[in-house]
C-alpha cells in the first residue's frame, strides 16, 4: 500500500513527511480493511491570522476496493491536525470493520428487530406485519392514492416521505456502508435524480438512477425494477 503526502498551497517538509509514515500504522489500517490500495494525505495552510488555532488542515483520503474513506482535521500546526484526522478515520474503517463482521455472523436482525436499529422505520410483529395493522376479519373497499383495495386484497400499503440533502455517489455508498444494508436511497447531487446504490457480489456495488420520461404511458410497464443484476 502507497502512501502519497502533498501539500495544496504549502510546502510539506520531509520531516512531516516521515511522521505520516510512522504515525499512519500500515499493519493496523490494513487488520481493519484489508483491501486498501492508497492513503492519501493533502496538507494546507489557511494564511488568515483570525483563524490561527486552525491554520493547519490534514485530509486523508483512503482508497479501497470498498467505499472511498475520508477523514480531515485543522489545528494550530499540521502534526496535531494529522493526530485529529488518524483519530478519526480508525474511528471510521473500526466502525465500518464491525458492520462487515456482524452480516457475516450472527449480527444479522430479524424483521422484528429492524426497528429498534434502525429509526423510522415501521415495527413488526413476529410475522413481519407493521404493528397495529394487523389484518382484521372483515375489510370494506380501501382507497390509497390512486389503489384501489377490495376486501383482503393482496397488497399492505404503507407510505413514508423523508427528508434527505443531496449527496455524491462516495458518500452514499459510505452511509450504506455504516448503516449495514445492502442498498442505499439518496438523491444524487450531481444529477438531482433520485438514486439507489446496492450491494453487488464482494466489494462490487451498483448504481440505479431514476429519471421521469414524459412519453411514457402505464402501459409501458413502469420504472421498477430489481436490484440484482
Amino acid at each position: 500500500m502507497d502512501i502519497v503526502v502533498k501539500g495544496r498551497k504549502t510546502e510539506v517538509p520531509e520531516r512531516f513527511r516521515k511522521h505520516v509514515a510512522e504515525k499512519l500504522k500500515l499493519e493496523k489500517i490494513q487488520k481493519l480493511d484489508g483491501k486498501v490500495i492508497s492513503l492519501d494525505v493533502e496538507v494546507s495552510k489557511e494564511h488568515n491570522p483570525r483563524q490561527a488555532d486552525r491554520s493547519d488542515r490534514v485530509e486523508i483520503t483512503l482508497h479501497s476496493r470498498g467505499p472511498v474513506i475520508r477523514a480531515e482535521a485543522a489545528a494550530g500546526d499540521p502534526y496535531a491536525a494529522l493526530d485529529l484526522a488518524t483519530g478519526k478515520l480508525e474511528a471510521r474503517l473500526r466502525k465500518q470493520h464491525e458492520k462487515r463482521h456482524n452480516r457475516r455472523g450472527n449480527g444479522r436482525i430479524s424483521a422484528s428487530e429492524v426497528a429498534d436499529v434502525v429509526p423510522g422505520v415501521a415495527e413488526l410483529n413476529a410475522n413481519g406485519r407493521p404493528v397495529g395493522e394487523e389484518t382484521p376479519q372483515s375489510i370494506p373497499t380501501t382507497r390509497i392514492g390512486s389503489l384501489e383495495i377490495q376486501g383482503e386484497g393482496p397488497l399492505v400499503v404503507r407510505e413514508k416521505v423523508h427528508t434527505a440533502a443531496p449527496m455524491t455517489l462516495d458518500q452514499a455508498l459510505y452511509e450504506m456502508e455504516l448503516v449495514g444494508h445492502d442498498f442505499y436511497l439518496f438523491v444524487d447531487s450531481e444529477t438531482k435524480q433520485p438514486s439507489v446504490v446496492y450491494r453487488r457480489h464482494a466489494y462490487d456495488y451498483g448504481v440505479i438512477h431514476l429519471e421521469t420520461d414524459p412519453l411514457a404511458g402505464s402501459e409501458a410497464g413502469g420504472a421498477g425494477g430489481a436490484l440484482g443484476g
